[in-house]
């Protein structure tokens, strides 16, 4: 046995316990830690902190008269409490010893500790009783460990101390089910007892390897539900067997019983509220701080040198941190203040701040999504009786609001006191701008072609620019006023704008029409010369009136964008995220502190899951009985719960989201999207493929260790209509609905916004895009647009102009979107990563298969195959090359799918709802615009019999549009001189 050197006779003495021990708990060792440790200065001892909660400590009404002295004279008293454990703050939680210190306001009078205060404390651990008897040992373990360090040879001598240590740090489920005791003697009035505070919820002491997990708990625990301790006291009657000075015997509960006193309720509340754990760790505590009928007994050694020690302890901390030393004489406010209900209406906010129009061949429309779960149409209704596309018009509305920008009430024609003047301007601006070539806000920018002027050739820009005058409108009912400019001296549609009963605004964009003035052939995938489309974007203003008295308008923008052939479908990361993400970061939005599971976890995941209808590879991984099932009910009831059990499951979900910082070059991580740098063969960066947003990893890593909201209900019913919820919450929701259906991955350039959206410079508020003052002329373009130079004050990334959003996608919209598919790299995957399965399907369900699925007479095994048979969305362009395919794609996008909503045949195997692929149809030699094989060269391969029927692709082997090699097209090859080593 070791045997430790004994203490010498001048340090340990019975009347310099107390110097000793504040010499080495605070001098040698808090001290030192808050030298050398960053700020703030942590305690001598429990500096864990698991929680601050507040709460009430409530007398019992059969609490005998005469012991309802002290704190006990109070019937209820206001409490605020900290949970910790006796180790580092950062140290893990398993095997470290809790306490508990309660803090009781509304205690007025002097205290034992000679102060004239109002609050009185309770100290409590999780043990029945200490590890030494008396100070002179508490000195000696104390020396042993912080003099000599080495505490094994003092517990190998002390085998009681080491047995009674070992007790105190057993295994705690949660601090909210675990009993605490205050070990050492105190008076109350007359008669000395000891006090016990014990959870009314049985504990669940199972062990757990998580470093916070108790903090994880508690969070869980109190966010769910109230919890309740019972306060006792044991009243000491026999003095041989309830020693004052032996904190290491147990006083017998077979001679005297605890005794329920008082109720500590702890409310259901938000532990993680901003501010509270730093009230609580702002608080001293001492056990000496309650009232004189309350005092520790004078004869227990420990108690006595307790009073000095923790007073030094306290009063360090707080002179380190800059905080008043002393008591609180208040308690924290519980509720934060609530005003009342301001209704002042003061300014009119248009909603959805950024609205989202689509283009279409028909003259029909619907309107987009005004619901973040929208329900989906009903088959057929994307076309018209022609199988033309039907336009996505987007619908505006207006709101009153107070000063704060609380929405009072939506302001409409139908209001008799409301005057609505709408204007819009709509422009196109493509031709006149710069081309694409890389996203100027990343670093490989700089090794990509350089961004020159679009047309150069031709002087008068003007002519390049369709940007027709502003329309407006006044009323219900009102219009339609429409948009028309010219391109090179040809006519241009945009759209128009009409009123609907309520005054509310309907944009219209124009009808996919993309033309050159020369009648050249599209060649590239985004700068084809001589070029124009017809998407647009602008502002969305009003003038509005409300008694007489003008009102201050906050405008919005309206873009119109490509069409949208996977309607309900949303990308992993969407452009609300994105926008959300960067007002977190330039300090217009707060970071959520604690995700909600149905709001923030799950969408992730049924985001993968909902594009097995427009990608083979996330079919297979995510989709029905795919490889990685994330959303069937059975896995969501493991998902959604807080509980230790799914800890590991919940982490390995999180581990196989991309991480920069650890596999950014890797294909493997999800979510399976190429990133803004993607190059074939794949480019030595980070940005080849796509990560989610900071926020939601941050959320996703909070979800991992538990630490959200379990508020998943697999019976939810999702809001399907805007006027569903209170007009406080539409204004929100109608810019969340047009923004989650719009891309944010990959930028390159994107589908219906793209990179300049990332600076918080363009933003007036979050979500809500700058405008340029009336009267502004943009500065004179240069031939070459270059990182520094796009972010020149009041340049390209400030105020807009019309037609600013989307001059920087490509001419015409069309090549882009036939260029952008999945599986570049075949060798290593056919269907993933992929560009923008969303929007722009890769592979789909047809509505041939789909009838095999459906017809039950089929053999079952017929029926799965047909239904995990995807098929390539851009057969109808051909296969007789990549020039052929985007000029086909120019003439007849609507020939392609729309992957709309059907019922599955309602047996076990299938899905209850199946996307399907509504109509496609294979463009014909006759209906071809770009027919000069001649000029096709190595493209100039026989693509077999052609037909107005798919069938002859996809089932009699013809050559699939597949087949068609893109791996030399500009899409692809960005970085013509090579790229630095990054990795």
């Amino acid at each position: 046995m070791e045997k430790e050197p004994p203490v010498p006779e001048c340090f340990e003495t019975e009347a310099t316990s107390a110097e000793r021990l504040i010499e080495m708990f605070v001098e040698m060792g808090q001290a030192k830690r808050t030298r050398v440790d960053p700020p703030p200065a942590q305690r001598a001892v429990f500096r864990k902190l698991h929680g601050v909660a507040h709460g009430y400590l409530e007398r019992h009404d059969d609490m005998p008269e005469h012991m309802r002295v002290g704190i006990f004279a109070h019937q209820r008293l206001k409490a605020w409490m900290r949970f910790s454990s006796d180790t580092g703050p950062t140290s893990p939680d398993l095997g470290s010893t809790l306490g508990i210190g309660l803090k009781l306001f509304g205690v007025p009078g002097e205290n034992a500790l000679g102060e004239q205060g109002e609050t009185a404390d309770l100290i409590m651990q999780a043990a029945s009783r200490f590890f030494v008897n008396d100070a002179k040992e508490m000195v000696e373990f104390t020396y042993a460990g912080v003099v000599q360090r080495n505490y094994n040879a003092y517990l190998a001598r002390h085998r009681e101390t080491n047995d009674i240590l070992n007790a105190m740090t057993a295994p705690k489920g949660s601090v909210l089910t675990t009993t605490y005791w205050a070990i050492l003697p105190f008076h109350l009035g007359d008669e000395i007892i000891k006090y016990r505070l014990e959870p009314e919820t049985a504990p669940e002491n199972v062990p757990d390897d998580a470093t916070d997990y108790l903090k994880t708990d508690m969070v869980n625990r109190l966010s769910e539900r109230d919890y309740r301790f019972v306060l006792s006291v044991q009243l000491r009657t026999n003095p041989d067997t309830m020693p004052l000075d032996k904190a290491m015997v147990e006083w017998p509960e077979s001679e005297s019983e605890f005794r329920p006193v008082a109720t500590l309720v702890i409310p259901r509340q938000r532990v993680d509220a901003r501010g509270q754990s730093d009230y609580g760790q702002n608080l001293s505590f001492n056990i000496w701080r309650v009232p004189p009928e309350n005092r520790p007994s004078e004869e227990s050694s420990i108690a006595v040198v307790r009073r000095s020690v923790y007073a030094a302890g306290a009063a360090l901390r707080q002179s380190a941190n800059g905080q008043l030393i002393g008591d609180p004489v208040e308690p924290r406010p519980v509720e934060p203040m609530h005003d009342e209900t301001d209704d002042c209406i003061v300014q009119a906010v248009i909603y959805p701040s950024i609205g989202v129009a689509r283009v279409g061949s028909s003259e029909e429309y619907f309107y987009g999504p005004e619901v973040i779960d929208p329900a989906p149409l009903p088959p057929g209704s994307y076309r018209d009786a022609d199988k033309k596309l039907k336009r996505q018009a987007a619908r505006f509305r207006i709101y009153g609001c107070n000063a704060r920008g609380d929405i009072i009430r939506e302001l409409t024609g139908e209001d008799r006191d409301a005057e609505i003047r709408w204007s819009v301007q709509l422009a196109n601006q493509k031709a006149a701008w710069y081309g694409f070539q890389l996203a100027l806000d990343i670093p490989e920018a700089n090794y990509a072609p350089p961004t020159t002027l679009r047309n150069p050739g031709v002087a008068d820009r003007t002519r390049l620019a369709i940007t027709p005058e502003a329309r407006h409108l006044q009323g219900a009912e009102a219009g339609p006023e429409r948009f028309e400019g010219k391109f090179m001296d040809i006519p241009v549609y945009l759209g128009e704008i009409s009123t609907d009963a309520a005054a509310r605004l309907t944009v219209l964009g124009g009808m996919g029409r993309s033309q050159s003035y020369d009648d050249s052939a599209a060649i590239t995938f985004a700068n084809n010369e001589g070029w124009y489309d017809d998407v647009s974007d602008g502002p969305v203003t009003a003038e509005v009136f409300l008694d007489g008295q003008r009102l201050q308008v906050v405008p919005a923008w309206v873009v119109v964008a490509p069409p949208n052939y996977g309607p309900q479908r949303k990308s992993v990361r969407t452009m609300w995220d994105l926008m959300r993400d960067i007002a977190i970061k330039s300090k217009m939005l707060a970071a959520p502190t604690r995700p909600s599971f149905t709001a923030e976890i799950l969408p992730i995941f049924e985001r993968m899951a909902g594009l097995q209808w427009t990608n083979a590879g996330f079919a297979g991984g995510f989709g029905w009985e795919g490889a990685f099932d994330l959303t069937s009910r059975e896995a969501l009831a493991g998902l959604g719960s807080t509980s230790p059990a799914f800890r590991e499951q919940r982490r390995v979900i999180y581990n196989n989201f991309r991480n920069f910082a650890r596999d950014s070059y890797s294909p493997v991580p999800w979510p399976w999207l190429y990133g803004d740098a993607m190059n074939v063969p794949p480019a030595d960066t980070p940005r080849q493929n796509a990560v989610l947003s900071d926020c939601q990893m941050a959320m996703l890593k909070k979800w991992s260790e538990g630490n959200f909201e379990p508020d998943y209900d697999p019976d939810r019913l999702p809001v399907r209509e805007v006027d569903e919820l209170p007009p406080a919450e539409q204004g929100e929701m109608l810019t969340r609905a047009a923004l989650e259906f719009c891309l944010a991955d990959a930028f390159h350039p994107g589908c219906e916004m793209t990179w300049p959206v990332r600076a918080s410079s363009m933003y007036m508020a979050p979500f809500r895009f700058l405008h340029a003052p009336k009267g502004w002329i943009e500065p004179q373009q240069s031939e070459v647009l270059t990182t520094d130079s796009v972010t020149i004050p009041n340049g390209p990334l400030f105020g807009q102009l019309p037609g600013g959003i989307t001059r920087w996608m490509a001419v015409p919209w069309q090549t882009d979107t036939s260029s952008c598919r999945s599986g570049y790299t075949p060798s290593y995957d056919p269907y993933v990563p992929s560009f923008w399965p969303a929007r722009v399907p890769n592979e789909v369900l047809t509505r041939e298969n789909y009838d095999i699925v459906m017809d039950t007479n089929r053999p079952m095994s017929e029926r799965r195959k047909a239904f995990a048979n995807r098929e390539a969305w851009i057969e109808p362009l051909g296969a007789d090359g990549y020039t052929h395919q985007i000029n086909n794609m120019i003439q007849h996008f609507d020939f392609l799918g729309v992957v709309e909503v059907r019922d599955g045949p309602g047996d076990a195997e299938f899905p209850d709802k199946i996307e399907v692929e509504d109509y496609a149809r294979l463009i014909t030699p006759e209906e071809e615009h770009y027919r000069e094989r001649e000029n096709l060269g190595a493209e100039a391969t026989s693509p077999g019999p052609l037909t107005h029927s798919l069938e002859g692709v996809r089932r009699r082997g013809v050559r699939s549009a597949t087949e068609v090699d893109l791996s030399e097209i500009d899409l692809v090859n960005r970085f013509p001189r090579g790229l630095p080593t990054q990795r």
